[in-house]
């Protein structure tokens, strides 16, 4: 095959988008890590196998649907209708040399995070099977249609000038109020609240594995960001790695000292996601925004994140860990700050409000959209197959109750796996508990 300056090119770029991918794509692993740290013990297996239906089943929807909606030939700026099941073919990927297929593959990795976002919210409560169902229609359609109007060919925000580059609006804020919405149908956790209103303390078994989740995310942010300039020729990747990397810090930092003002002592839990928050907060604007703007995003953030979850806990909206507050709240703070700090148009840049009222706009429609969908399918799901788990099966965890298997057997008397019949897979030395009652 001859070797052109433009084939290097898109060779480049591919192998470029292929990394971003991967790297977006081992974020599940911290956000499977992150979530079982911050619940407790009895429910740890529940929620990664919840984030590994994200990765399968979403990832499947994605490729037969969402694909085609988000990227597909435009309607009226609404959503795409072609290139269903996708095959590399007939899509409109212009302004980039980058392979369809690995095109598709970093694009998956964004709507599989969306999913993953709402499972945390609703840890602990939720049954396994309907959880399947709305992360397979979270990323066939929910995701793709707000990520159209953003980034597809012809959507209707594009066409008005909305600024998102990596997705505090299109990934974050929409899949922290599709949260937000879970949340509310389903319910808080047995015993979460009191009659008078206070909320008890339910604390996550393992602050040092979600810290390592947390991490684990950072670095997967290398790809998120700067992964979407679609270009290893683009010298702006390091820029965008910068600012990137400062708002995280940012958030970090303001969070704990934020907390240590607040409660006198450094909260983890609140530092580990203030990191997240000043990383959410900077996706939008880290293309468009310098380092000395990127650290007050992110110390910005490092409060909201504080104050979010201090509101949703006094609403009652019951999130273990924190999803709501991290992804909605600093998603939907990330894509106003691009109107004010943007460097082309931003109103602390001498822009005017243009922007502003753009992003104001596009992060209501996202938003909005996100909340009534998961709003709509949570309630058909609650009304037909029902989403909550019971009480007995709370209480005894849904480790057990869903899954007949805990994450730590070791640590647990022989009693407590009273009525599950123990048996060794053939496969190998795995043991599965399995539940002839039902119960």
């Amino acid at each position: 095959m001859e070797v052109t300056l433009q084939s290097l090119a898109a060779g480049l770029d591919t192998v470029w988008v292929l990394l971003a991918a991967a790297l977006v794509w081992f974020m599940e692993a911290g956000f499977a890590a992150l979530e079982a740290g911050f619940i407790r013990s009895k429910n740890s297996t529940n929620i990664i196998m919840k984030v590994f239906m994200d990765c399968t089943v979403g990832l499947i929807g994605y490729w037969a649907v969402g694909f085609a909606i988000m990227y597909g030939a435009d309607y009226f700026g609404l959503f795409g209708h072609s290139g269903f099941l996708f095959n590399g073919t007939g899509l409109a990927l212009a302004g980039t040399r980058v392979a369809p297929f690995a095109y598709w593959l970093f694009q998956a990795a964004f709507a599989v995070a969306v999913a993953t976002i709402v499972s945390g919210a609703v840890a602990e409560r939720m049954k396994f099977g309907p959880y399947i169902l709305f992360s397979f229609l979270a990323t066939a359609v929910i995701y793709p249609v707000a990520g159209h109007w953003v980034w597809g060919q012809g959507g209707w925000l594009a066409k008005l000038g909305m600024l998102d580059f990596a997705g505090s609006a299109v990934v974050h804020a929409a899949g922290g109020w599709a949260a937000l919405a879970a949340v509310l149908v389903l319910g808080p956790r047995t015993g979460k609240y009191n009659k008078d209103g206070s909320a008890n303390v339910m604390p996550g078994h393992n602050l040092p594995l979600a810290a390592l989740g947390a991490f684990i995310l950072w670095v997967g942010w290398f790809g998120f960001n700067p992964g979407s300039a679609l270009s290893g020729l683009d010298s702006n990747i390091a820029r965008i790695a910068v600012t990137t990397n400062l708002a995280a810090a940012a958030g970090g930092t303001v969070g704990t000292l934020f907390t240590m003002w607040r409660y006198g002592k450094p909260d983890p839990s609140m530092i580990i996601n203030g990191v997240l928050a000043g990383l959410v907060a900077v996706t939008a604007g880290s293309a468009y925004v310098g380092p000395g703007s990127a650290l007050i995003i992110g110390g910005i953030a490092g409060v909201l994140v504080v104050f979010g979850v201090e509101f949703f806990d006094k609403v009652k909206a019951d999130d273990p860990v924190g999803a709501i507050a991290v992804h909605g709240v600093c998603g939907s703070f990330g894509t106003i700050a691009v109107g004010l700090f943007a460097e082309k148009g931003g109103l602390f840049f001498g822009g005017g409000v243009h922007l502003l009222l753009v992003q104001l706009l596009g992060l209501a429609a996202v938003s909005i959209w996100a909340f009534a969908g998961s709003f709509a399918v949570f309630t058909v799901l609650k009304k037909t197959v029902g989403i909550r788990a019971s009480v007995a099966d709370e209480i005894e965890g849904l480790d057990l109750s869903e899954h007949g298997v805990g994450a730590y057997n070791d640590l647990v008397a022989p009693g407590h796996f009273a009525g599950h019949l123990v048996h060794q897979h053939a496969a190998g030395n795995q043991m599965l508990m399995t539940n002839p009652e039902g119960i």
